[in-house]
């Protein structure tokens, strides 16, 4: 990243350490649908830590798995109402989506890489 503020590499094994907590919260999800939402709350509570470095990118990946998930869960819950098979099938969309998504993001967490590059106009965010 582009004149990323020194962090010590004491904050950066925390910053990882909870990026790491967080996907396996948001992997928890299926049998425990609490930590669903535990997951974000972390993620929110620690982000402006992760600013200007690598960490930064599974933070804004999360939130946005988090967002998006549940948007299709409750899609597809209203849709399950309505016309079940059309709310089964978006529902299994969206867990495989999910599964993707943290499965992608932790991946490339164990592998000290970034979810995406943090364009100019996101960093003045």
């Amino acid at each position: 990243m582009i004149n990323e503020p020194q962090k010590s590499e004491e904050e950066i094994r925390a910053l990882k350490k909870l990026a790491t907590v967080v996907y396996l919260l948001q992997t928890a999800t299926i049998p425990l649908v609490v930590t669903y939402f535990i997951a974000p709350l972390l993620v929110y509570w620690k982000r402006k830590r992760a600013k200007g470095t690598w960490l930064e990118s599974h933070f804004r990946w999360q939130i946005n798995t988090f967002w998006f998930g549940l948007a299709g869960f409750a899609i597809g819950v209203l849709a399950l109402s309505v016309i079940v098979q059309v709310g089964s099938i978006l529902l299994a969309a969206t867990l495989l989506w999910s599964v993707y998504r943290i499965g992608q993001g932790w991946t490339r967490l164990s592998r000290g890489q970034e979810m995406f590059a943090v364009t100019g106009t996101d960093k003045a965010a």
